[in-house]
């Protein structure tokens, strides 16, 4: 631990400094995207899987506080003992905590409590990194990437979060208005040919990747085929219109029953009929672009559809190997005051737009063990009942996502923006 008092004339290094710099960027981030939310709107808490924008918010900053600050700043005042238990997610070692499902019922500490929270994180963070580079605690090379990490995945929680919260709104509230970005070209679909063999998977290393991203192996594949782009709107409205959510044969046994309890038709967000299908966005309800990849399928319908059509989900190493050749900064990324939703063009190049399910049950790879201690649960012990999910949306923060980033819901998630991708064997 390094105290606040023993300082010394050296700066920190360059690539601490950098560190630094982007801790900060992160948190000014969430900030600007709760920015055109009120008081009332982030208290909210619709369904177990949604959590009020509040709770992101101090969650986040309890993380920075209980990782970073408590084990690494001597002097560092927690700034209530109590948000131990309100904002612990779901780590065993930590301590009990609030349950998920009630989150929506810590009314008190309010917004303007909170908000006292996050600058009290961050005034620490910054006398942390007001440490000289001799004392620096290099702990913290480790530590605070992960934490950039997390934060940028809470912050595509809350806008997955709120879109669901507004959109049960009797008022049909937006989160915001933002002009549509140009469309990219006709949606045509073609079939992308790997010999298959062996090959190695997972991350090469040479910048942050999370734990079961690794270790790098190999894997045998066979022959195989990707679409050069993801499923569009109008692709599922036909699988809708041709009885897909009525044909068991489709359909996955938990799927279907699923969908017969729930009396489904239609995706999540999806609102009208054939020939008027509209859904809601963060921007309000708006016509279904017919040409944009299709948003908030679950697993089930991912699979009933791929069924539908004859090919197949990707393997998630097929998934990876063939995103290779792509730059993640190619594809289009949540921008504060951007278009949140996707858009014609978005995951041509296997970035951005939706998340795409695979076939890939959420397993350990070869020779992967957890961390020790509470990091340690941040991955691990998720690995059963999920699918892997890759590529990113257009709701996750930019330089987030790479090809090897295993992303991972439950198969009955559908309030992320997650949708799919077509592959066959060859």
């Amino acid at each position: 631990m390094v105290s606040e008092t023993a300082r010394s004339t050296a700066p920190l290094n360059a690539q601490c400094q950098a560190l630094a710099e982007r801790v900060l960027a992160v948190r000014t981030r969430s900030r600007a995207l709760t920015a055109p939310l009120s008081a009332e709107d982030m208290g909210v808490q619709t369904m177990e899987d949604v959590s009020p924008a509040k709770w992101h918010l101090a969650h986040t900053s309890w993380f920075w506080e209980r990782f970073v600050l408590l084990p690494h700043l001597d002097g560092y005042r927690e700034f209530d003992p109590r948000f131990n238990y309100l904002f612990n997610s779901y780590y065993e070692a930590v301590g009990s905590r609030q349950p998920r499902a009630r989150r929506g019922e810590i009314s008190r500490p309010g917004l303007d409590h909170i908000l006292a929270y996050r600058a009290h994180v961050d005034g620490g963070l910054e006398r942390l990194f007001a440490l000289s580079g001799a004392r620096w605690p290099h702990a913290l090379d480790a530590l605070l990437p992960i934490g950039i990490a997390h934060e940028e995945q809470h912050q595509e929680l809350i806008l997955t979060d709120i879109k669901h919260v507004l959109s049960v709104n009797p008022f049909a509230e937006c989160y915001g208005k933002a002009p549509v970005p140009a469309r990219g070209p006709e949606p045509v679909r073609e079939w992308i040919s790997f010999e298959g063999g062996q090959d190695m998977f997972g991350h090469e290393g040479g910048g942050f990747a999370f734990d079961n991203e690794g270790p790098r192996h190999r894997a045998w594949l066979e022959p195989f085929a990707i679409a050069s782009r993801p499923v569009t709107n109008a692709e599922y409205a036909a699988f809708i219109a041709d009885g897909g959510y009525r044909t068991a044969s489709l359909w996955l046994s938990d799927g279907w029953t699923r969908i017969g309890e729930e009396a489904r038709e239609h995706p999540f967000y999806w609102r009208g009929g054939p020939g008027e299908w509209r859904e809601y966005t963060l921007h309000g309800e708006r016509e279904i672009d017919s040409d944009a990849p299709v948003s908030h399928l679950d697993y089930f319908e991912a699979s009933a559809f791929a069924e539908w059509t004859g090919f197949r989900l990707p393997e998630e190493r097929e998934w990876e190997l063939a995103a290779r050749a792509n730059d993640p900064a190619g594809g289009r990324w949540a921008d504060p005051g951007g278009f949140l939703h996707p858009v014609p063009g978005d995951g041509d190049g296997f970035f951005g737009g939706v998340w795409e399910w695979t076939r890939s049950a959420y397993g350990a790879y070869p020779g992967y063990r957890a961390g020790k201690g509470a990091i340690g649960e941040y991955n691990g012990k998720f690995m059963c009942g999920q699918f892997v999910l890759k590529g990113g949306s257009a709701l996750t923060p930019p330089d987030h996502v790479r090809a090897s980033y295993r992303n991972f819901f439950p198969p009955q998630a559908q309030w992320q923006m997650t949708g799919l991708r077509l592959a066959r064997d060859s």
